[in-house]
């Protein structure tokens, strides 16, 4: 697959971590999103600050990956375990309508404004190198993502509806197999 045209940068300062996210996120950097807040999730980092102040755009794939980590963190909070955070920063408009057209602005917290003092304290900052993910790890992702955003909202069936399909179909000939890929 095509290496991705976004740059993933993490700051992290006590519980706090911040994913900026520089240029366009799409299909294949929301791979690398995902793998990230894994980690950093895995490492005990509970409050998250998605700095959006560098992207220009998000395609529906990544968005889909953004509110499936809403949706965790709403699911957290409804049951009363470790309540993760999820803020917003600085989301240009255009990506401000997509998640309120979406259905999933409600699952964040917009912020706006420079970079909180905490973040400028960071004691790490790293720099998320691009992995090379598989045809079938890409296209599982995109399935996974979209199903996400019908699943929020009744109103994105008839937008993804036959692009589930389509990559439903796709994973199954790509499995080779009478594989359970349903939109």
């Amino acid at each position: 697959m095509t290496t991705s045209p976004v740059q993933l940068l993490v700051f992290v300062s006590d519980q706090l971590a911040c994913i900026k996210i520089k240029g366009r996120a799409n299909f294949t950097s929301s791979i690398d999103f995902k793998t990230v807040i894994e980690e950093l999730v895995a490492r005990g980092f509970t409050c998250f600050v998605i700095d959006l102040t560098d992207c220009v755009l998000m395609d529906s794939t990544f968005l889909g990956v953004l509110a499936g980590l809403g949706l965790k963190t709403a699911a957290a909070k409804n049951l009363d375990t470790q309540a993760h955070t999820i803020e917003l920063m600085n989301p240009n408009p255009r990506i401000a309508e997509l998640l309120e057209n979406l259905g999933v602005l409600h699952l964040f917290t917009i912020i706006s404004g420079p970079t909180p003092q905490t973040l400028a304290d960071a004691t790490e900052q790293t720099i998320v190198p691009p992995a090379s993910a598989t045809r079938e790890e890409v296209i599982t992702n995109c399935l996974e993502a979209h199903r996400v955003l019908m699943s929020i909202d009744p109103g994105n069936v008839p937008k993804f509806k036959e692009v589930t399909q389509f990559l439903a179909e796709d994973l199954k000939r790509l499995r080779g197999n009478g594989g359970e890929a349903q939109p």
